[in-house]
């Protein structure tokens, strides 16, 4: 039934003890905790769509969203979504094409979007085929031109609100990075451009991401977070001192939205409940 995970319950869904406001859920495994963010998704969806007549989403990569992707082409969920009035984006791309095995446009095609009604001019993503700077640049017109904000000019003295999104989905590395804000990257401290390319120097290779701005001018956002290889990672997230340039996941704090981490058991195994 839709809506049964936006409560906890006994299985899931504990405030956990942290130092900045946001809801932590946990969910026994990885398999629950990708239906129950699919579940959020339609919510999300119908709550735009009765509110603006819109839904614009910017989608995350990853094992993780992407067994919620596969959910939402289900019958169970595809069917309460109207994908006529669905946009989807994404938070950032490796930069290859977009039928490489690496492309987030990709997976997400082929797990989800292959399989539900979704007009073609509906999915935006960013062209990671091409220079990186002007994939970029490229990317942020597209925003400008969907929310109806203005350009910017070197004249330009105040500075247009960032695009607002319904529902902006990030996954988090073991390293603490997400999106494609890795640790000790200039895109973490970008303050001017809403879409960055930078140079990964452990991957060897360029990613176009959302910049901080972008993230946090969102109504919601979900971290979906499963595995024990980020149990240490998560708690000092979590827990820690704010120190995005080491843990860029930290950067993340909506000014008027609502964060939610969504992890499983195995995740949160070093968390501490209140």
């Amino acid at each position: 039934m839709l809506g049964e995970c936006l409560a906890p319950t006994a299985e899931m869904g504990y405030l956990l003890n942290v130092r900045a406001p946001k809801e932590v859920e946990i969910y026994p495994d990885a398999g629950t905790l990708a239906r129950a963010a699919a579940n959020y998704f339609v919510v999300l969806a119908r709550e735009a769509l009765a509110a603006h007549g819109r839904f614009g989403v910017a989608l995350a990569g990853g094992a993780t969203p992407q067994a919620m992707y596969a959910w939402l082409a289900t019958d169970e969920f595809a069917t309460h979504v109207d994908w006529q009035r669905v946009h989807l984006f994404w938070g950032d791309e490796r930069c290859v094409a977009p039928d490489h095995p690496d492309s987030n446009y990709r997976m997400v095609r082929q797990a989800w979007l292959d399989h539900v009604s979704i007009p073609a001019d509906n999915v935006h993503r960013i062209q990671g085929e091409i220079e990186p700077a002007q994939a970029a640049a490229d990317y942020e017109q597209v925003l400008r031109t969907f929310f109806s904000l203005p350009l910017v000019g070197p004249e330009t003295h105040n500075k247009p609100p960032p695009p607002r999104f319904d529902l902006i989905l990030l996954g988090m590395g073991d390293d603490g990075h997400t999106a494609s804000l890795f640790p000790g990257a200039a895109a973490i401290r970008e303050r001017r451009r809403w879409v960055v390319a930078d140079y990964v120097e452990k991957l060897g290779a360029w990613r176009v991401t959302l910049a901080p701005a972008v993230i946090n001018a969102a109504a919601d956002v979900i971290f979906l977070v499963s595995g024990p290889g980020k149990a240490e990672r998560l708690r000092q997230v979590l827990a820690e001192p704010h120190q995005p340039d080491r843990l860029p996941a930290q950067i993340v704090r909506p000014a008027h939205g609502r964060l939610r981490w969504l992890v499983d058991a195995a995740a949160a195994t070093l968390l501490r409940r209140d």
